[in-house]
């Protein structure tokens, strides 16, 4: 491999063409009814909230030179990890260390550039490809260069020289690497960001929330919600102005990806990630919801496996991966996470990751040869669910590790699980289940959702209000559970795109 980084781009066909994805399920000869997240992209995005996992102790933006990092762990193109940084171990460290001799082969995705001592352990485990953003590194140089404008002591100065030092490392080990170093980041696919957002302000959480409240407007609570996460990921992620940005890269020795219209290209393609990114966070908005044990109107709820804030960023995850559904209508997402005696000095804590999924057709086999209707189509025989395999099934059959029986097992949906799914959800281990309840007890002819009512030897939490909080005047409880007696008008979705000064110069490429 020669001395300059790589920086791969690819572009995504248009509607109608022939597209050949070799990390897709299946061989896809069509496209569906609705843009998808290529994998690369759903990588990418669930590295960047990694990075931003709860964490009992979070660093000290202030004083802390090393910045938390997000890491996905790939091979043959499923998800084997999820990492982040925790008090002692950099997200590299701790795949090392739950992985060992299972990094070879794997492909990387990191939020940011991983340090020097991250670095050489990832290449000695022989991994085959490492792709990072290319923002301010592990080892900050964004906090490095404002200590030594404020503070020109010798301490600054120091640390300076061990920031250039360690990019100096960085290039070294590469240039003498097996494995691809490069930035992976693709445009996002035509309609897509338009198409989360809508779908992310129609989700089962939203729907509970107004459900329950009447006079609730979902559309401007979603789109504050949207600005908030926007502004908090973009200062996160987008390293301030192109031109403290292009200094950064410069020092990092990255020169090659300051080339127009290369670089404008990258920020273009990350702003929309971040956009992509906010948009599904506010889906659930941080406001007096949560998820809390059943029946909690009669009983007092049962505390859950995880903190409220874990929880949430969970569903999260399952949300993000339920937008590389190949199901044309109901994009549904699953993540298993596995609660150990041991939390280390992980940024995940004591969780470990069990499996993830989505829904889709069978691996191996075209996507255009299934039927793709639903049970609003009378010919049964043009119907989809005797073909998907729904996201539970591809959590559990592709998981990466067993589940222990002293273990809590949490698995976290996107949807109600069916009756369907029910069985193997019990007979797996699982002992914890959060989701949303939108379709419990329905039956649908082809799926129906009977049995999650009548589940009683796994706890579910479902998302609600938090029982804590008195309900509105207009409100009656039903079921356990505050529910309004209509669903308010839906109005029209405005203008979607964000017009703010911070966001300008930085165009969403959708």
């Amino acid at each position: 491999m020669d001395g300059t980084w790589n920086r791969t781009e690819r572009v995504q066909t248009g509607p109608g063409r022939e597209t050949k994805d070799g990390s897709t399920q299946t061989d896809s000869k069509i496209q569906g009814h609705d843009p998808r997240l290529s994998k690369v992209n759903l990588f990418t995005l669930l590295s960047l909230w990694m990075e931003v996992f709860p964490r009992d102790q979070p660093e000290d933006s202030e004083r802390s030179q090393i910045r938390g990092t997000g890491l996905v762990v790939v091979h043959q193109g499923k998800v084997l990890g999820l990492h982040c940084s925790g008090v002692d171990l950099h997200a590299a460290q701790a795949a090392i260390i739950q992985h060992g001799a299972k990094l070879a082969g794997c492909q990387l995705y990191f939020s940011r550039r991983p340090c020097a001592t991250c670095l050489k352990m990832i290449i000695n485990a022989g991994v085959s490809q490492i792709s990072f953003w290319p923002g301010d590194p592990e080892i900050s140089m964004l906090r490095s260069m404002s200590s030594t404008q404020t503070n020109a002591s010798s301490t600054s100065l120091s640390v300076m020289e061990d920031v250039v030092l360690d990019a100096v490392a960085v290039e070294k080990l590469k240039s003498n690497s097996r494995p691809h170093i490069c930035v992976l980041l693709q445009p996002l696919a035509p309609g897509l960001l338009q198409f989360v957002e809508e779908t992310s302000r129609e989700s089962d959480f939203m729907k509970r929330m107004t459900e329950d409240d009447l006079g609730m407007n979902e559309q401007d609570l979603f789109n504050r919600q949207r600005l908030r996460h926007f502004r908090e990921f973009s200062r996160q992620f987008l390293v301030g102005t192109s031109q403290q940005h292009k200094e950064i890269l410069i020092q990092m020795g990255l020169e090659n990806l300051c080339v127009e219209p290369y670089f404008s290209n990258l920020r273009n393609n990350m702003a929309a990630l971040v956009e992509i990114l906010a948009a599904v966070a506010a889906g659930l908005p941080q406001n007096q919801y949560g998820f809390y044990s059943e029946n909690c109107a009669t009983t007092p709820p049962h505390p859950g496996a995880v903190s409220q804030e874990v929880a949430r960023h969970c569903i999260i995850q399952a949300r993000l991966l339920a937008y590389r559904t190949e199901d044309p209508k109901v994009g549904v997402g699953a993540v298993i996470w596995a609660r150990g005696r041991s939390a280390g000095c992980r940024g995940t804590g004591c969780l470990d990751l069990v499996g993830c999924g989505y829904n889709a057709y069978p691996a191996g086999s075209e996507y255009a040869e299934y039927p793709q209707m639903d049970c609003t189509q009378e010919d049964r025989q043009r119907r989809k669910y005797r073909y998907i395999i729904h996201a539970e099934q591809n959590a559990l059959t592709f998981r990466t590790r067993d589940v222990k029986p002293e273990e809590l097992t949490m698995m976290f949906l996107t949807k109600c699980p069916c009756d369907e799914c029910i069985p193997l959800i019990r007979g797996a281990g699982i002992t914890h289940i959060y989701t949303s309840d939108q379709d419990r007890d329905k039956d649908k002819g082809d799926i129906s959702y009977l049995r999650f009512s009548t589940l009683e030897d796994i706890r579910k939490f479902v998302w609600q209000r938090n029982p804590s909080i008195p309900p509105e005047p207009s409100s009656h409880v039903a079921n356990g559970c505050i529910r309004k007696h209509s669903r308010q008008t839906e109005q029209e979705y405005g203008n979607k795109k964000l017009c703010t000064e911070n966001t300008k110069s930085l165009p969403s490429g959708s």
